[in-house]
């Protein structure tokens, strides 16, 4: 199994949930969070000021995929969330060891 963890710019949450929900992951965890990387942030004008916005909002996904359907997620979220500007995000991709279903105590592949 794989953790998927994708940091997307707010706007194209829904349109990866959507492709994603049709290529066949049955669940995610979104989160907003802030940060920067490259882009290290910009300046905007509020009222007539002028001030730096050191982090910038994202969203962050968390998808726990079987290892054989990890490369085909990775793919799609990269590809639906591009817009091909600076600050599009970045994905990593992590082992997970155990996963189990609270409910039920089925365990790995059957939990996710």
């Amino acid at each position: 199994m794989k953790l998927i963890i994708a940091a997307i710019k707010p706007f194209k949450l829904e349109e990866v949930r959507e492709a994603l929900t049709a290529l066949g992951v049955r669940g995610m965890m979104v989160t907003e969070i802030k940060g920067f990387g490259s882009q290290s942030g910009h300046t905007e004008i509020y009222r007539g000021a002028e001030y730096a916005v050191n982090f910038v909002p994202k969203v962050k996904l968390e998808i726990v995929v079987s290892s054989a359907m990890a490369d085909q997620v990775v793919e799609t979220i990269a590809s639906t969330a591009k817009t091909d500007k600076i600050g599009d995000g970045k994905i990593f991709v992590l082992d997970v060891q155990q996963a189990v279903r609270v409910r039920t105590g089925e365990l790995n592949d059957d939990a996710i």
